[in-house]
């Protein structure tokens, strides 16, 4: 799929995302996008996905189609971008930097990996559906990373209880964050991939 909206780069979006007061941190954002983007789900719109990122009762306003019209360009540069780590398969975690010395760092980490999982990716896939026709490979693969979120927050009630296995925490935290980008991988190389051209999807 050829970008019709060009994404305007982490800085500027978050500020655009400050302006309307969404609650929604970026990378969930973006992760749910793919997740969106990954979903069989064809009645899922990207206004849909927008929405869910603001509480239903501070949806933002738009005053005027001018504001609207550049809202929904504003996102869907996003939802361009993200559809392009899909289709090249080449989608990651957030490159997050931490110091590794810091214990309440490490567990504030852990914590943003289990929501950037859990609330971004999976909530995108699922996208407000209880159950979606799928095959079994996939639907294990998606109990497995929603099991592999878990641990991250395993992860970090150990550190509240013993901070002094802060080293094998890490060692654990960097074995987690492949296997969840794996899993990711094989989910679109083997559920996306085949059918990309149809999960295409427009803002209307």
């Amino acid at each position: 799929m050829q970008s019709e909206n060009v994404y305007i780069g982490d800085d500027k979006f978050q500020r655009f995302l400050d302006h309307y007061h969404c609650p929604t941190p970026l990378d969930i954002v973006k992760l749910r996008f793919a997740g969106a983007i990954c979903s069989p789900n064809s009645s899922l719109r990207p206004t849909d996905v927008i929405s869910s990122l603001f509480p239903e009762d501070k949806q933002p306003r738009l005053e005027t189609k001018a504001e609207a019209e550049l809202f929904f360009k504003f996102f869907m540069g996003l939802w361009d971008e993200m559809f392009l780590c899909v289709r090249t398969n080449t989608l990651k975690l957030p490159t997050l930097s931490v110091n590794k010395n810091d214990t309440d760092a490490v567990y504030l980490f852990c914590l943003k990996r289990h929501d950037d999982l859990e609330f971004g990716f999976l909530e995108g896939f699922w996208g407000g559906c209880k159950t979606l026709n799928i095959p079994q490979f996939a639907a294990e693969l998606t109990t497995s990373l929603s099991e592999l979120a878990q641990v991250y927050r395993v992860l970090a009630e150990k550190l509240k209880k013993d901070s002094d296995d802060l080293k094998n925490i890490l060692k654990v935290i960097k074995n987690t964050d492949e296997m969840v980008e794996k899993t990711l991988k094989f989910l679109i190389e083997h559920l996306v991939l085949p059918n990309i051209s149809k999960l295409e999807k427009t803002v209307n």
